[in-house]
């Protein structure tokens, strides 16, 4: 005869912070592939394997706020994507952010996609808020792997852009089916931070010096030496027109 000791785990009661934790990863598994439109309170309470009830309980502001604090989960595991400590080559510790970054995207393609696109009906200024700390965060976090606290404009305007070619450019792989492989893209990406440095270093003192400061901390035969290696063979095969 089975002892009710033995019969299966005993049922633990979760305090409020497990339980809103338990909400949270159900809701951002569906936001993360469904937009934000398309995913109902029935939907995250069939997830979690709680009632609608429930979730209102613990989120009175409905799907809204629920969405919101998904959102703010999400961007957080987002930010942290940039941190990478500041030892070795600064474009090896820029392609492990990176390699974070499309992972990232890759597991949460559709919630993604419709975050940065915008014209979510969930949209409101405080999730727009939200993106655009992570976007701050994440230039503040390249500038730290540049040697630059406080840059200039043209420097600030530089590392912005980028960002925003790297958002731009993971909407367009989603929309691609993910081709060309992750590894390919961080490459790519890694090379166009070193060109619109240099291109910027041509015209603006400040990049200039954080180009002379980066460079001797890259490894010989790396990233930068392949990458003007293989520049040079393109330029030089344009040199008729200098």
């Amino acid at each position: 005869m089975t002892s009710p000791a033995s019969a299966g785990p005993a049922y633990r009661r979760l305090s409020v912070e497990e339980r809103r934790a338990q909400l949270l990863v159900s809701a951002l598994g569906l936001f993360a592939h469904r937009p934000p439109e398309d995913v109902s309170l029935d939907d995250v309470a069939e997830a979690a394997g709680v009632s609608r009830p429930l979730v209102y309980r613990y989120f009175p502001g409905g799907k809204q706020q629920l969405y919101e604090s998904a959102l703010r989960s999400a961007a957080d595991e987002l930010e942290s994507c940039f941190a990478e400590p500041a030892a070795g080559p600064p474009t090896e510790r820029v392609a492990r952010v990176l390699d974070r970054y499309l992972r990232f995207v890759d597991e949460h393609d559709a919630g993604f996609s419709a975050l940065m696109r915008g014209g979510s009906v969930a949209e409101t200024s405080r999730t727009t808020a939200i993106v655009d700390e992570v976007r701050r965060a994440a230039a503040e976090q390249i500038l730290v792997h540049l040697g630059v606290d406080r840059p200039g404009h043209r420097l600030g305007l530089m590392v912005r852009t980028w960002i925003a070619s790297v958002e731009a450019a993971s909407l367009i792989w989603i929309d691609e089916d993910k081709a060309p492989p992750a590894g390919e893209l961080r490459d790519w990406l890694v090379d166009h931070l070193l060109g619109m440095l240099a291109v910027t270093a041509a015209s603006d003192a400040e990049t200039a010096g954080v180009v002379a400061w980066l460079l001797p901390q890259e490894e010989p035969g790396g990233r930068v030496a392949q990458l003007a290696e293989r520049l040079g063979g393109v330029l030089g095969g344009a040199a008729h027109l200098l």
